[in-house]
């Protein structure tokens, strides 16, 4: 299993699962260590100075815990019973911080520049309603890795906005691309910089700097058609991973890569056919050939060889949401 540490896995319904030997073991966190019963749990993200520090979003608000997943207690902020869909952390000033609301509660963006003590929310048109899923909700924040004033929003079912002030004001971005329903967005580093935008049908890259974006094709390669995660592999820009399924929640999907920055594409052999989309993706980032993946309906899968080769863990688990991965210290 190479190095050990703690894996969190947030789910719909039942929380955060939590396993500190590597899939070996599992227990759930519960009441008594901050989770109310039967959370939502809809995103995990670590601060990138201390990886033990996780933030949650869920069905009541942002969790915060300072101990890898083994306790947590809510962050009070404006978001307190609201249904957090997004958090994210500027890798460059971990103070600041992005969090979305959305489906059930109405969609908003919030910003902290004090690592999660306050917050302010920022002005987003988002609609009221959409196809599909009713309110919208964030499916996607991703802040420029080359340029922390540039972020990304990705909506489901009311399309993208940007930020090019560091959050503090938001516009429609990417026209070119007529389908709303955004279910995630990656902005890779490196001097050759992409924009990856996924829809519930395919795939868009911009090379300059989100001046325009091209559909990458992906319909005419891809195995299945309905991308939802999206990674890059943190030393190498060109290699960015993509998984999918055949509709949502599916009966089956893979995890695709590509080595050339979306000229070319793989699918990459599971051991156990996924039993819904693959939903989630997770690279670790001081160790890259170790990832995780997650299908909707609850299947987990490691690699220890950056992808060439899958295991799926015996656990299985409800909705899988997210997965962060915490490095004995």
């Amino acid at each position: 299993m190479g190095a050990k540490g703690t894996m969190l896995v947030g789910t719909v319904g039942q929380g955060v699962m939590r396993s500190t030997d590597g899939g070996e073991s599992w227990g759930r966190v519960g009441v008594g260590q901050g989770i109310h019963s039967d959370a939502i749990v809809r995103c995990l993200t670590s601060d990138p100075r201390r990886p033990e520090v996780i933030f949650a979003g869920t069905d009541v608000g942002v969790l915060r815990s300072e101990d890898a997943g083994a306790r947590w207690q809510r962050v009070d902020s404006p978001m307190n019973g609201q249904s957090v869909w997004q958090v994210a952390i500027d890798q460059a000033n971990p103070d600041v911080m992005l969090a979305g609301t959305g489906t059930p509660t109405p969609a908003a963006m919030y910003q902290s520049l004090d690592s999660g003590t306050s917050w302010q929310r920022r002005p987003v048109e988002v609609a009221e309603s959409c196809p599909a899923v009713g309110v919208p909700r964030p499916t996607a924040i991703a802040i420029d890795p080359t340029d922390p004033q540039s972020i990304w929003l990705g909506l489901e079912v009311d399309g993208v906005r940007r930020s090019q002030d560091g959050g503090a004001t938001w516009s429609s971005a990417a026209p070119e691309i007529r389908n709303p329903d955004v279910h995630n967005i990656l902005v890779t580093g490196g001097p050759s910089k992409k924009v990856y935008i996924l829809v519930n049908d395919d795939l868009w890259m911009s090379e300059d700097d989100g001046k325009s974006f091209a559909s990458l094709g992906v319909r005419d390669v891809f195995p299945y058609h309905y991308p939802r995660g999206i990674a890059v592999r943190p030393d190498d820009p060109n290699v960015v991973f993509v998984t999918v399924g055949d509709t949502t929640p599916g009966r089956t999907g893979a995890i695709m890569r590509t080595t050339d920055a979306g000229d070319s594409w793989e699918s990459l052999p599971l051991s156990t056919p996924p039993n819904s989309a693959v939903w989630t993706l997770r690279i670790v980032p001081d160790e890259p050939n170790r990832m995780f993946a997650g299908t909707r309906y609850g299947y987990l899968y490691r690699s220890e060889d950056g992808g060439d080769s899958w295991v799926k863990l015996w656990r299985e688990l409800s909705e899988i949401s997210s997965i962060a991965w915490v490095p004995d210290a």
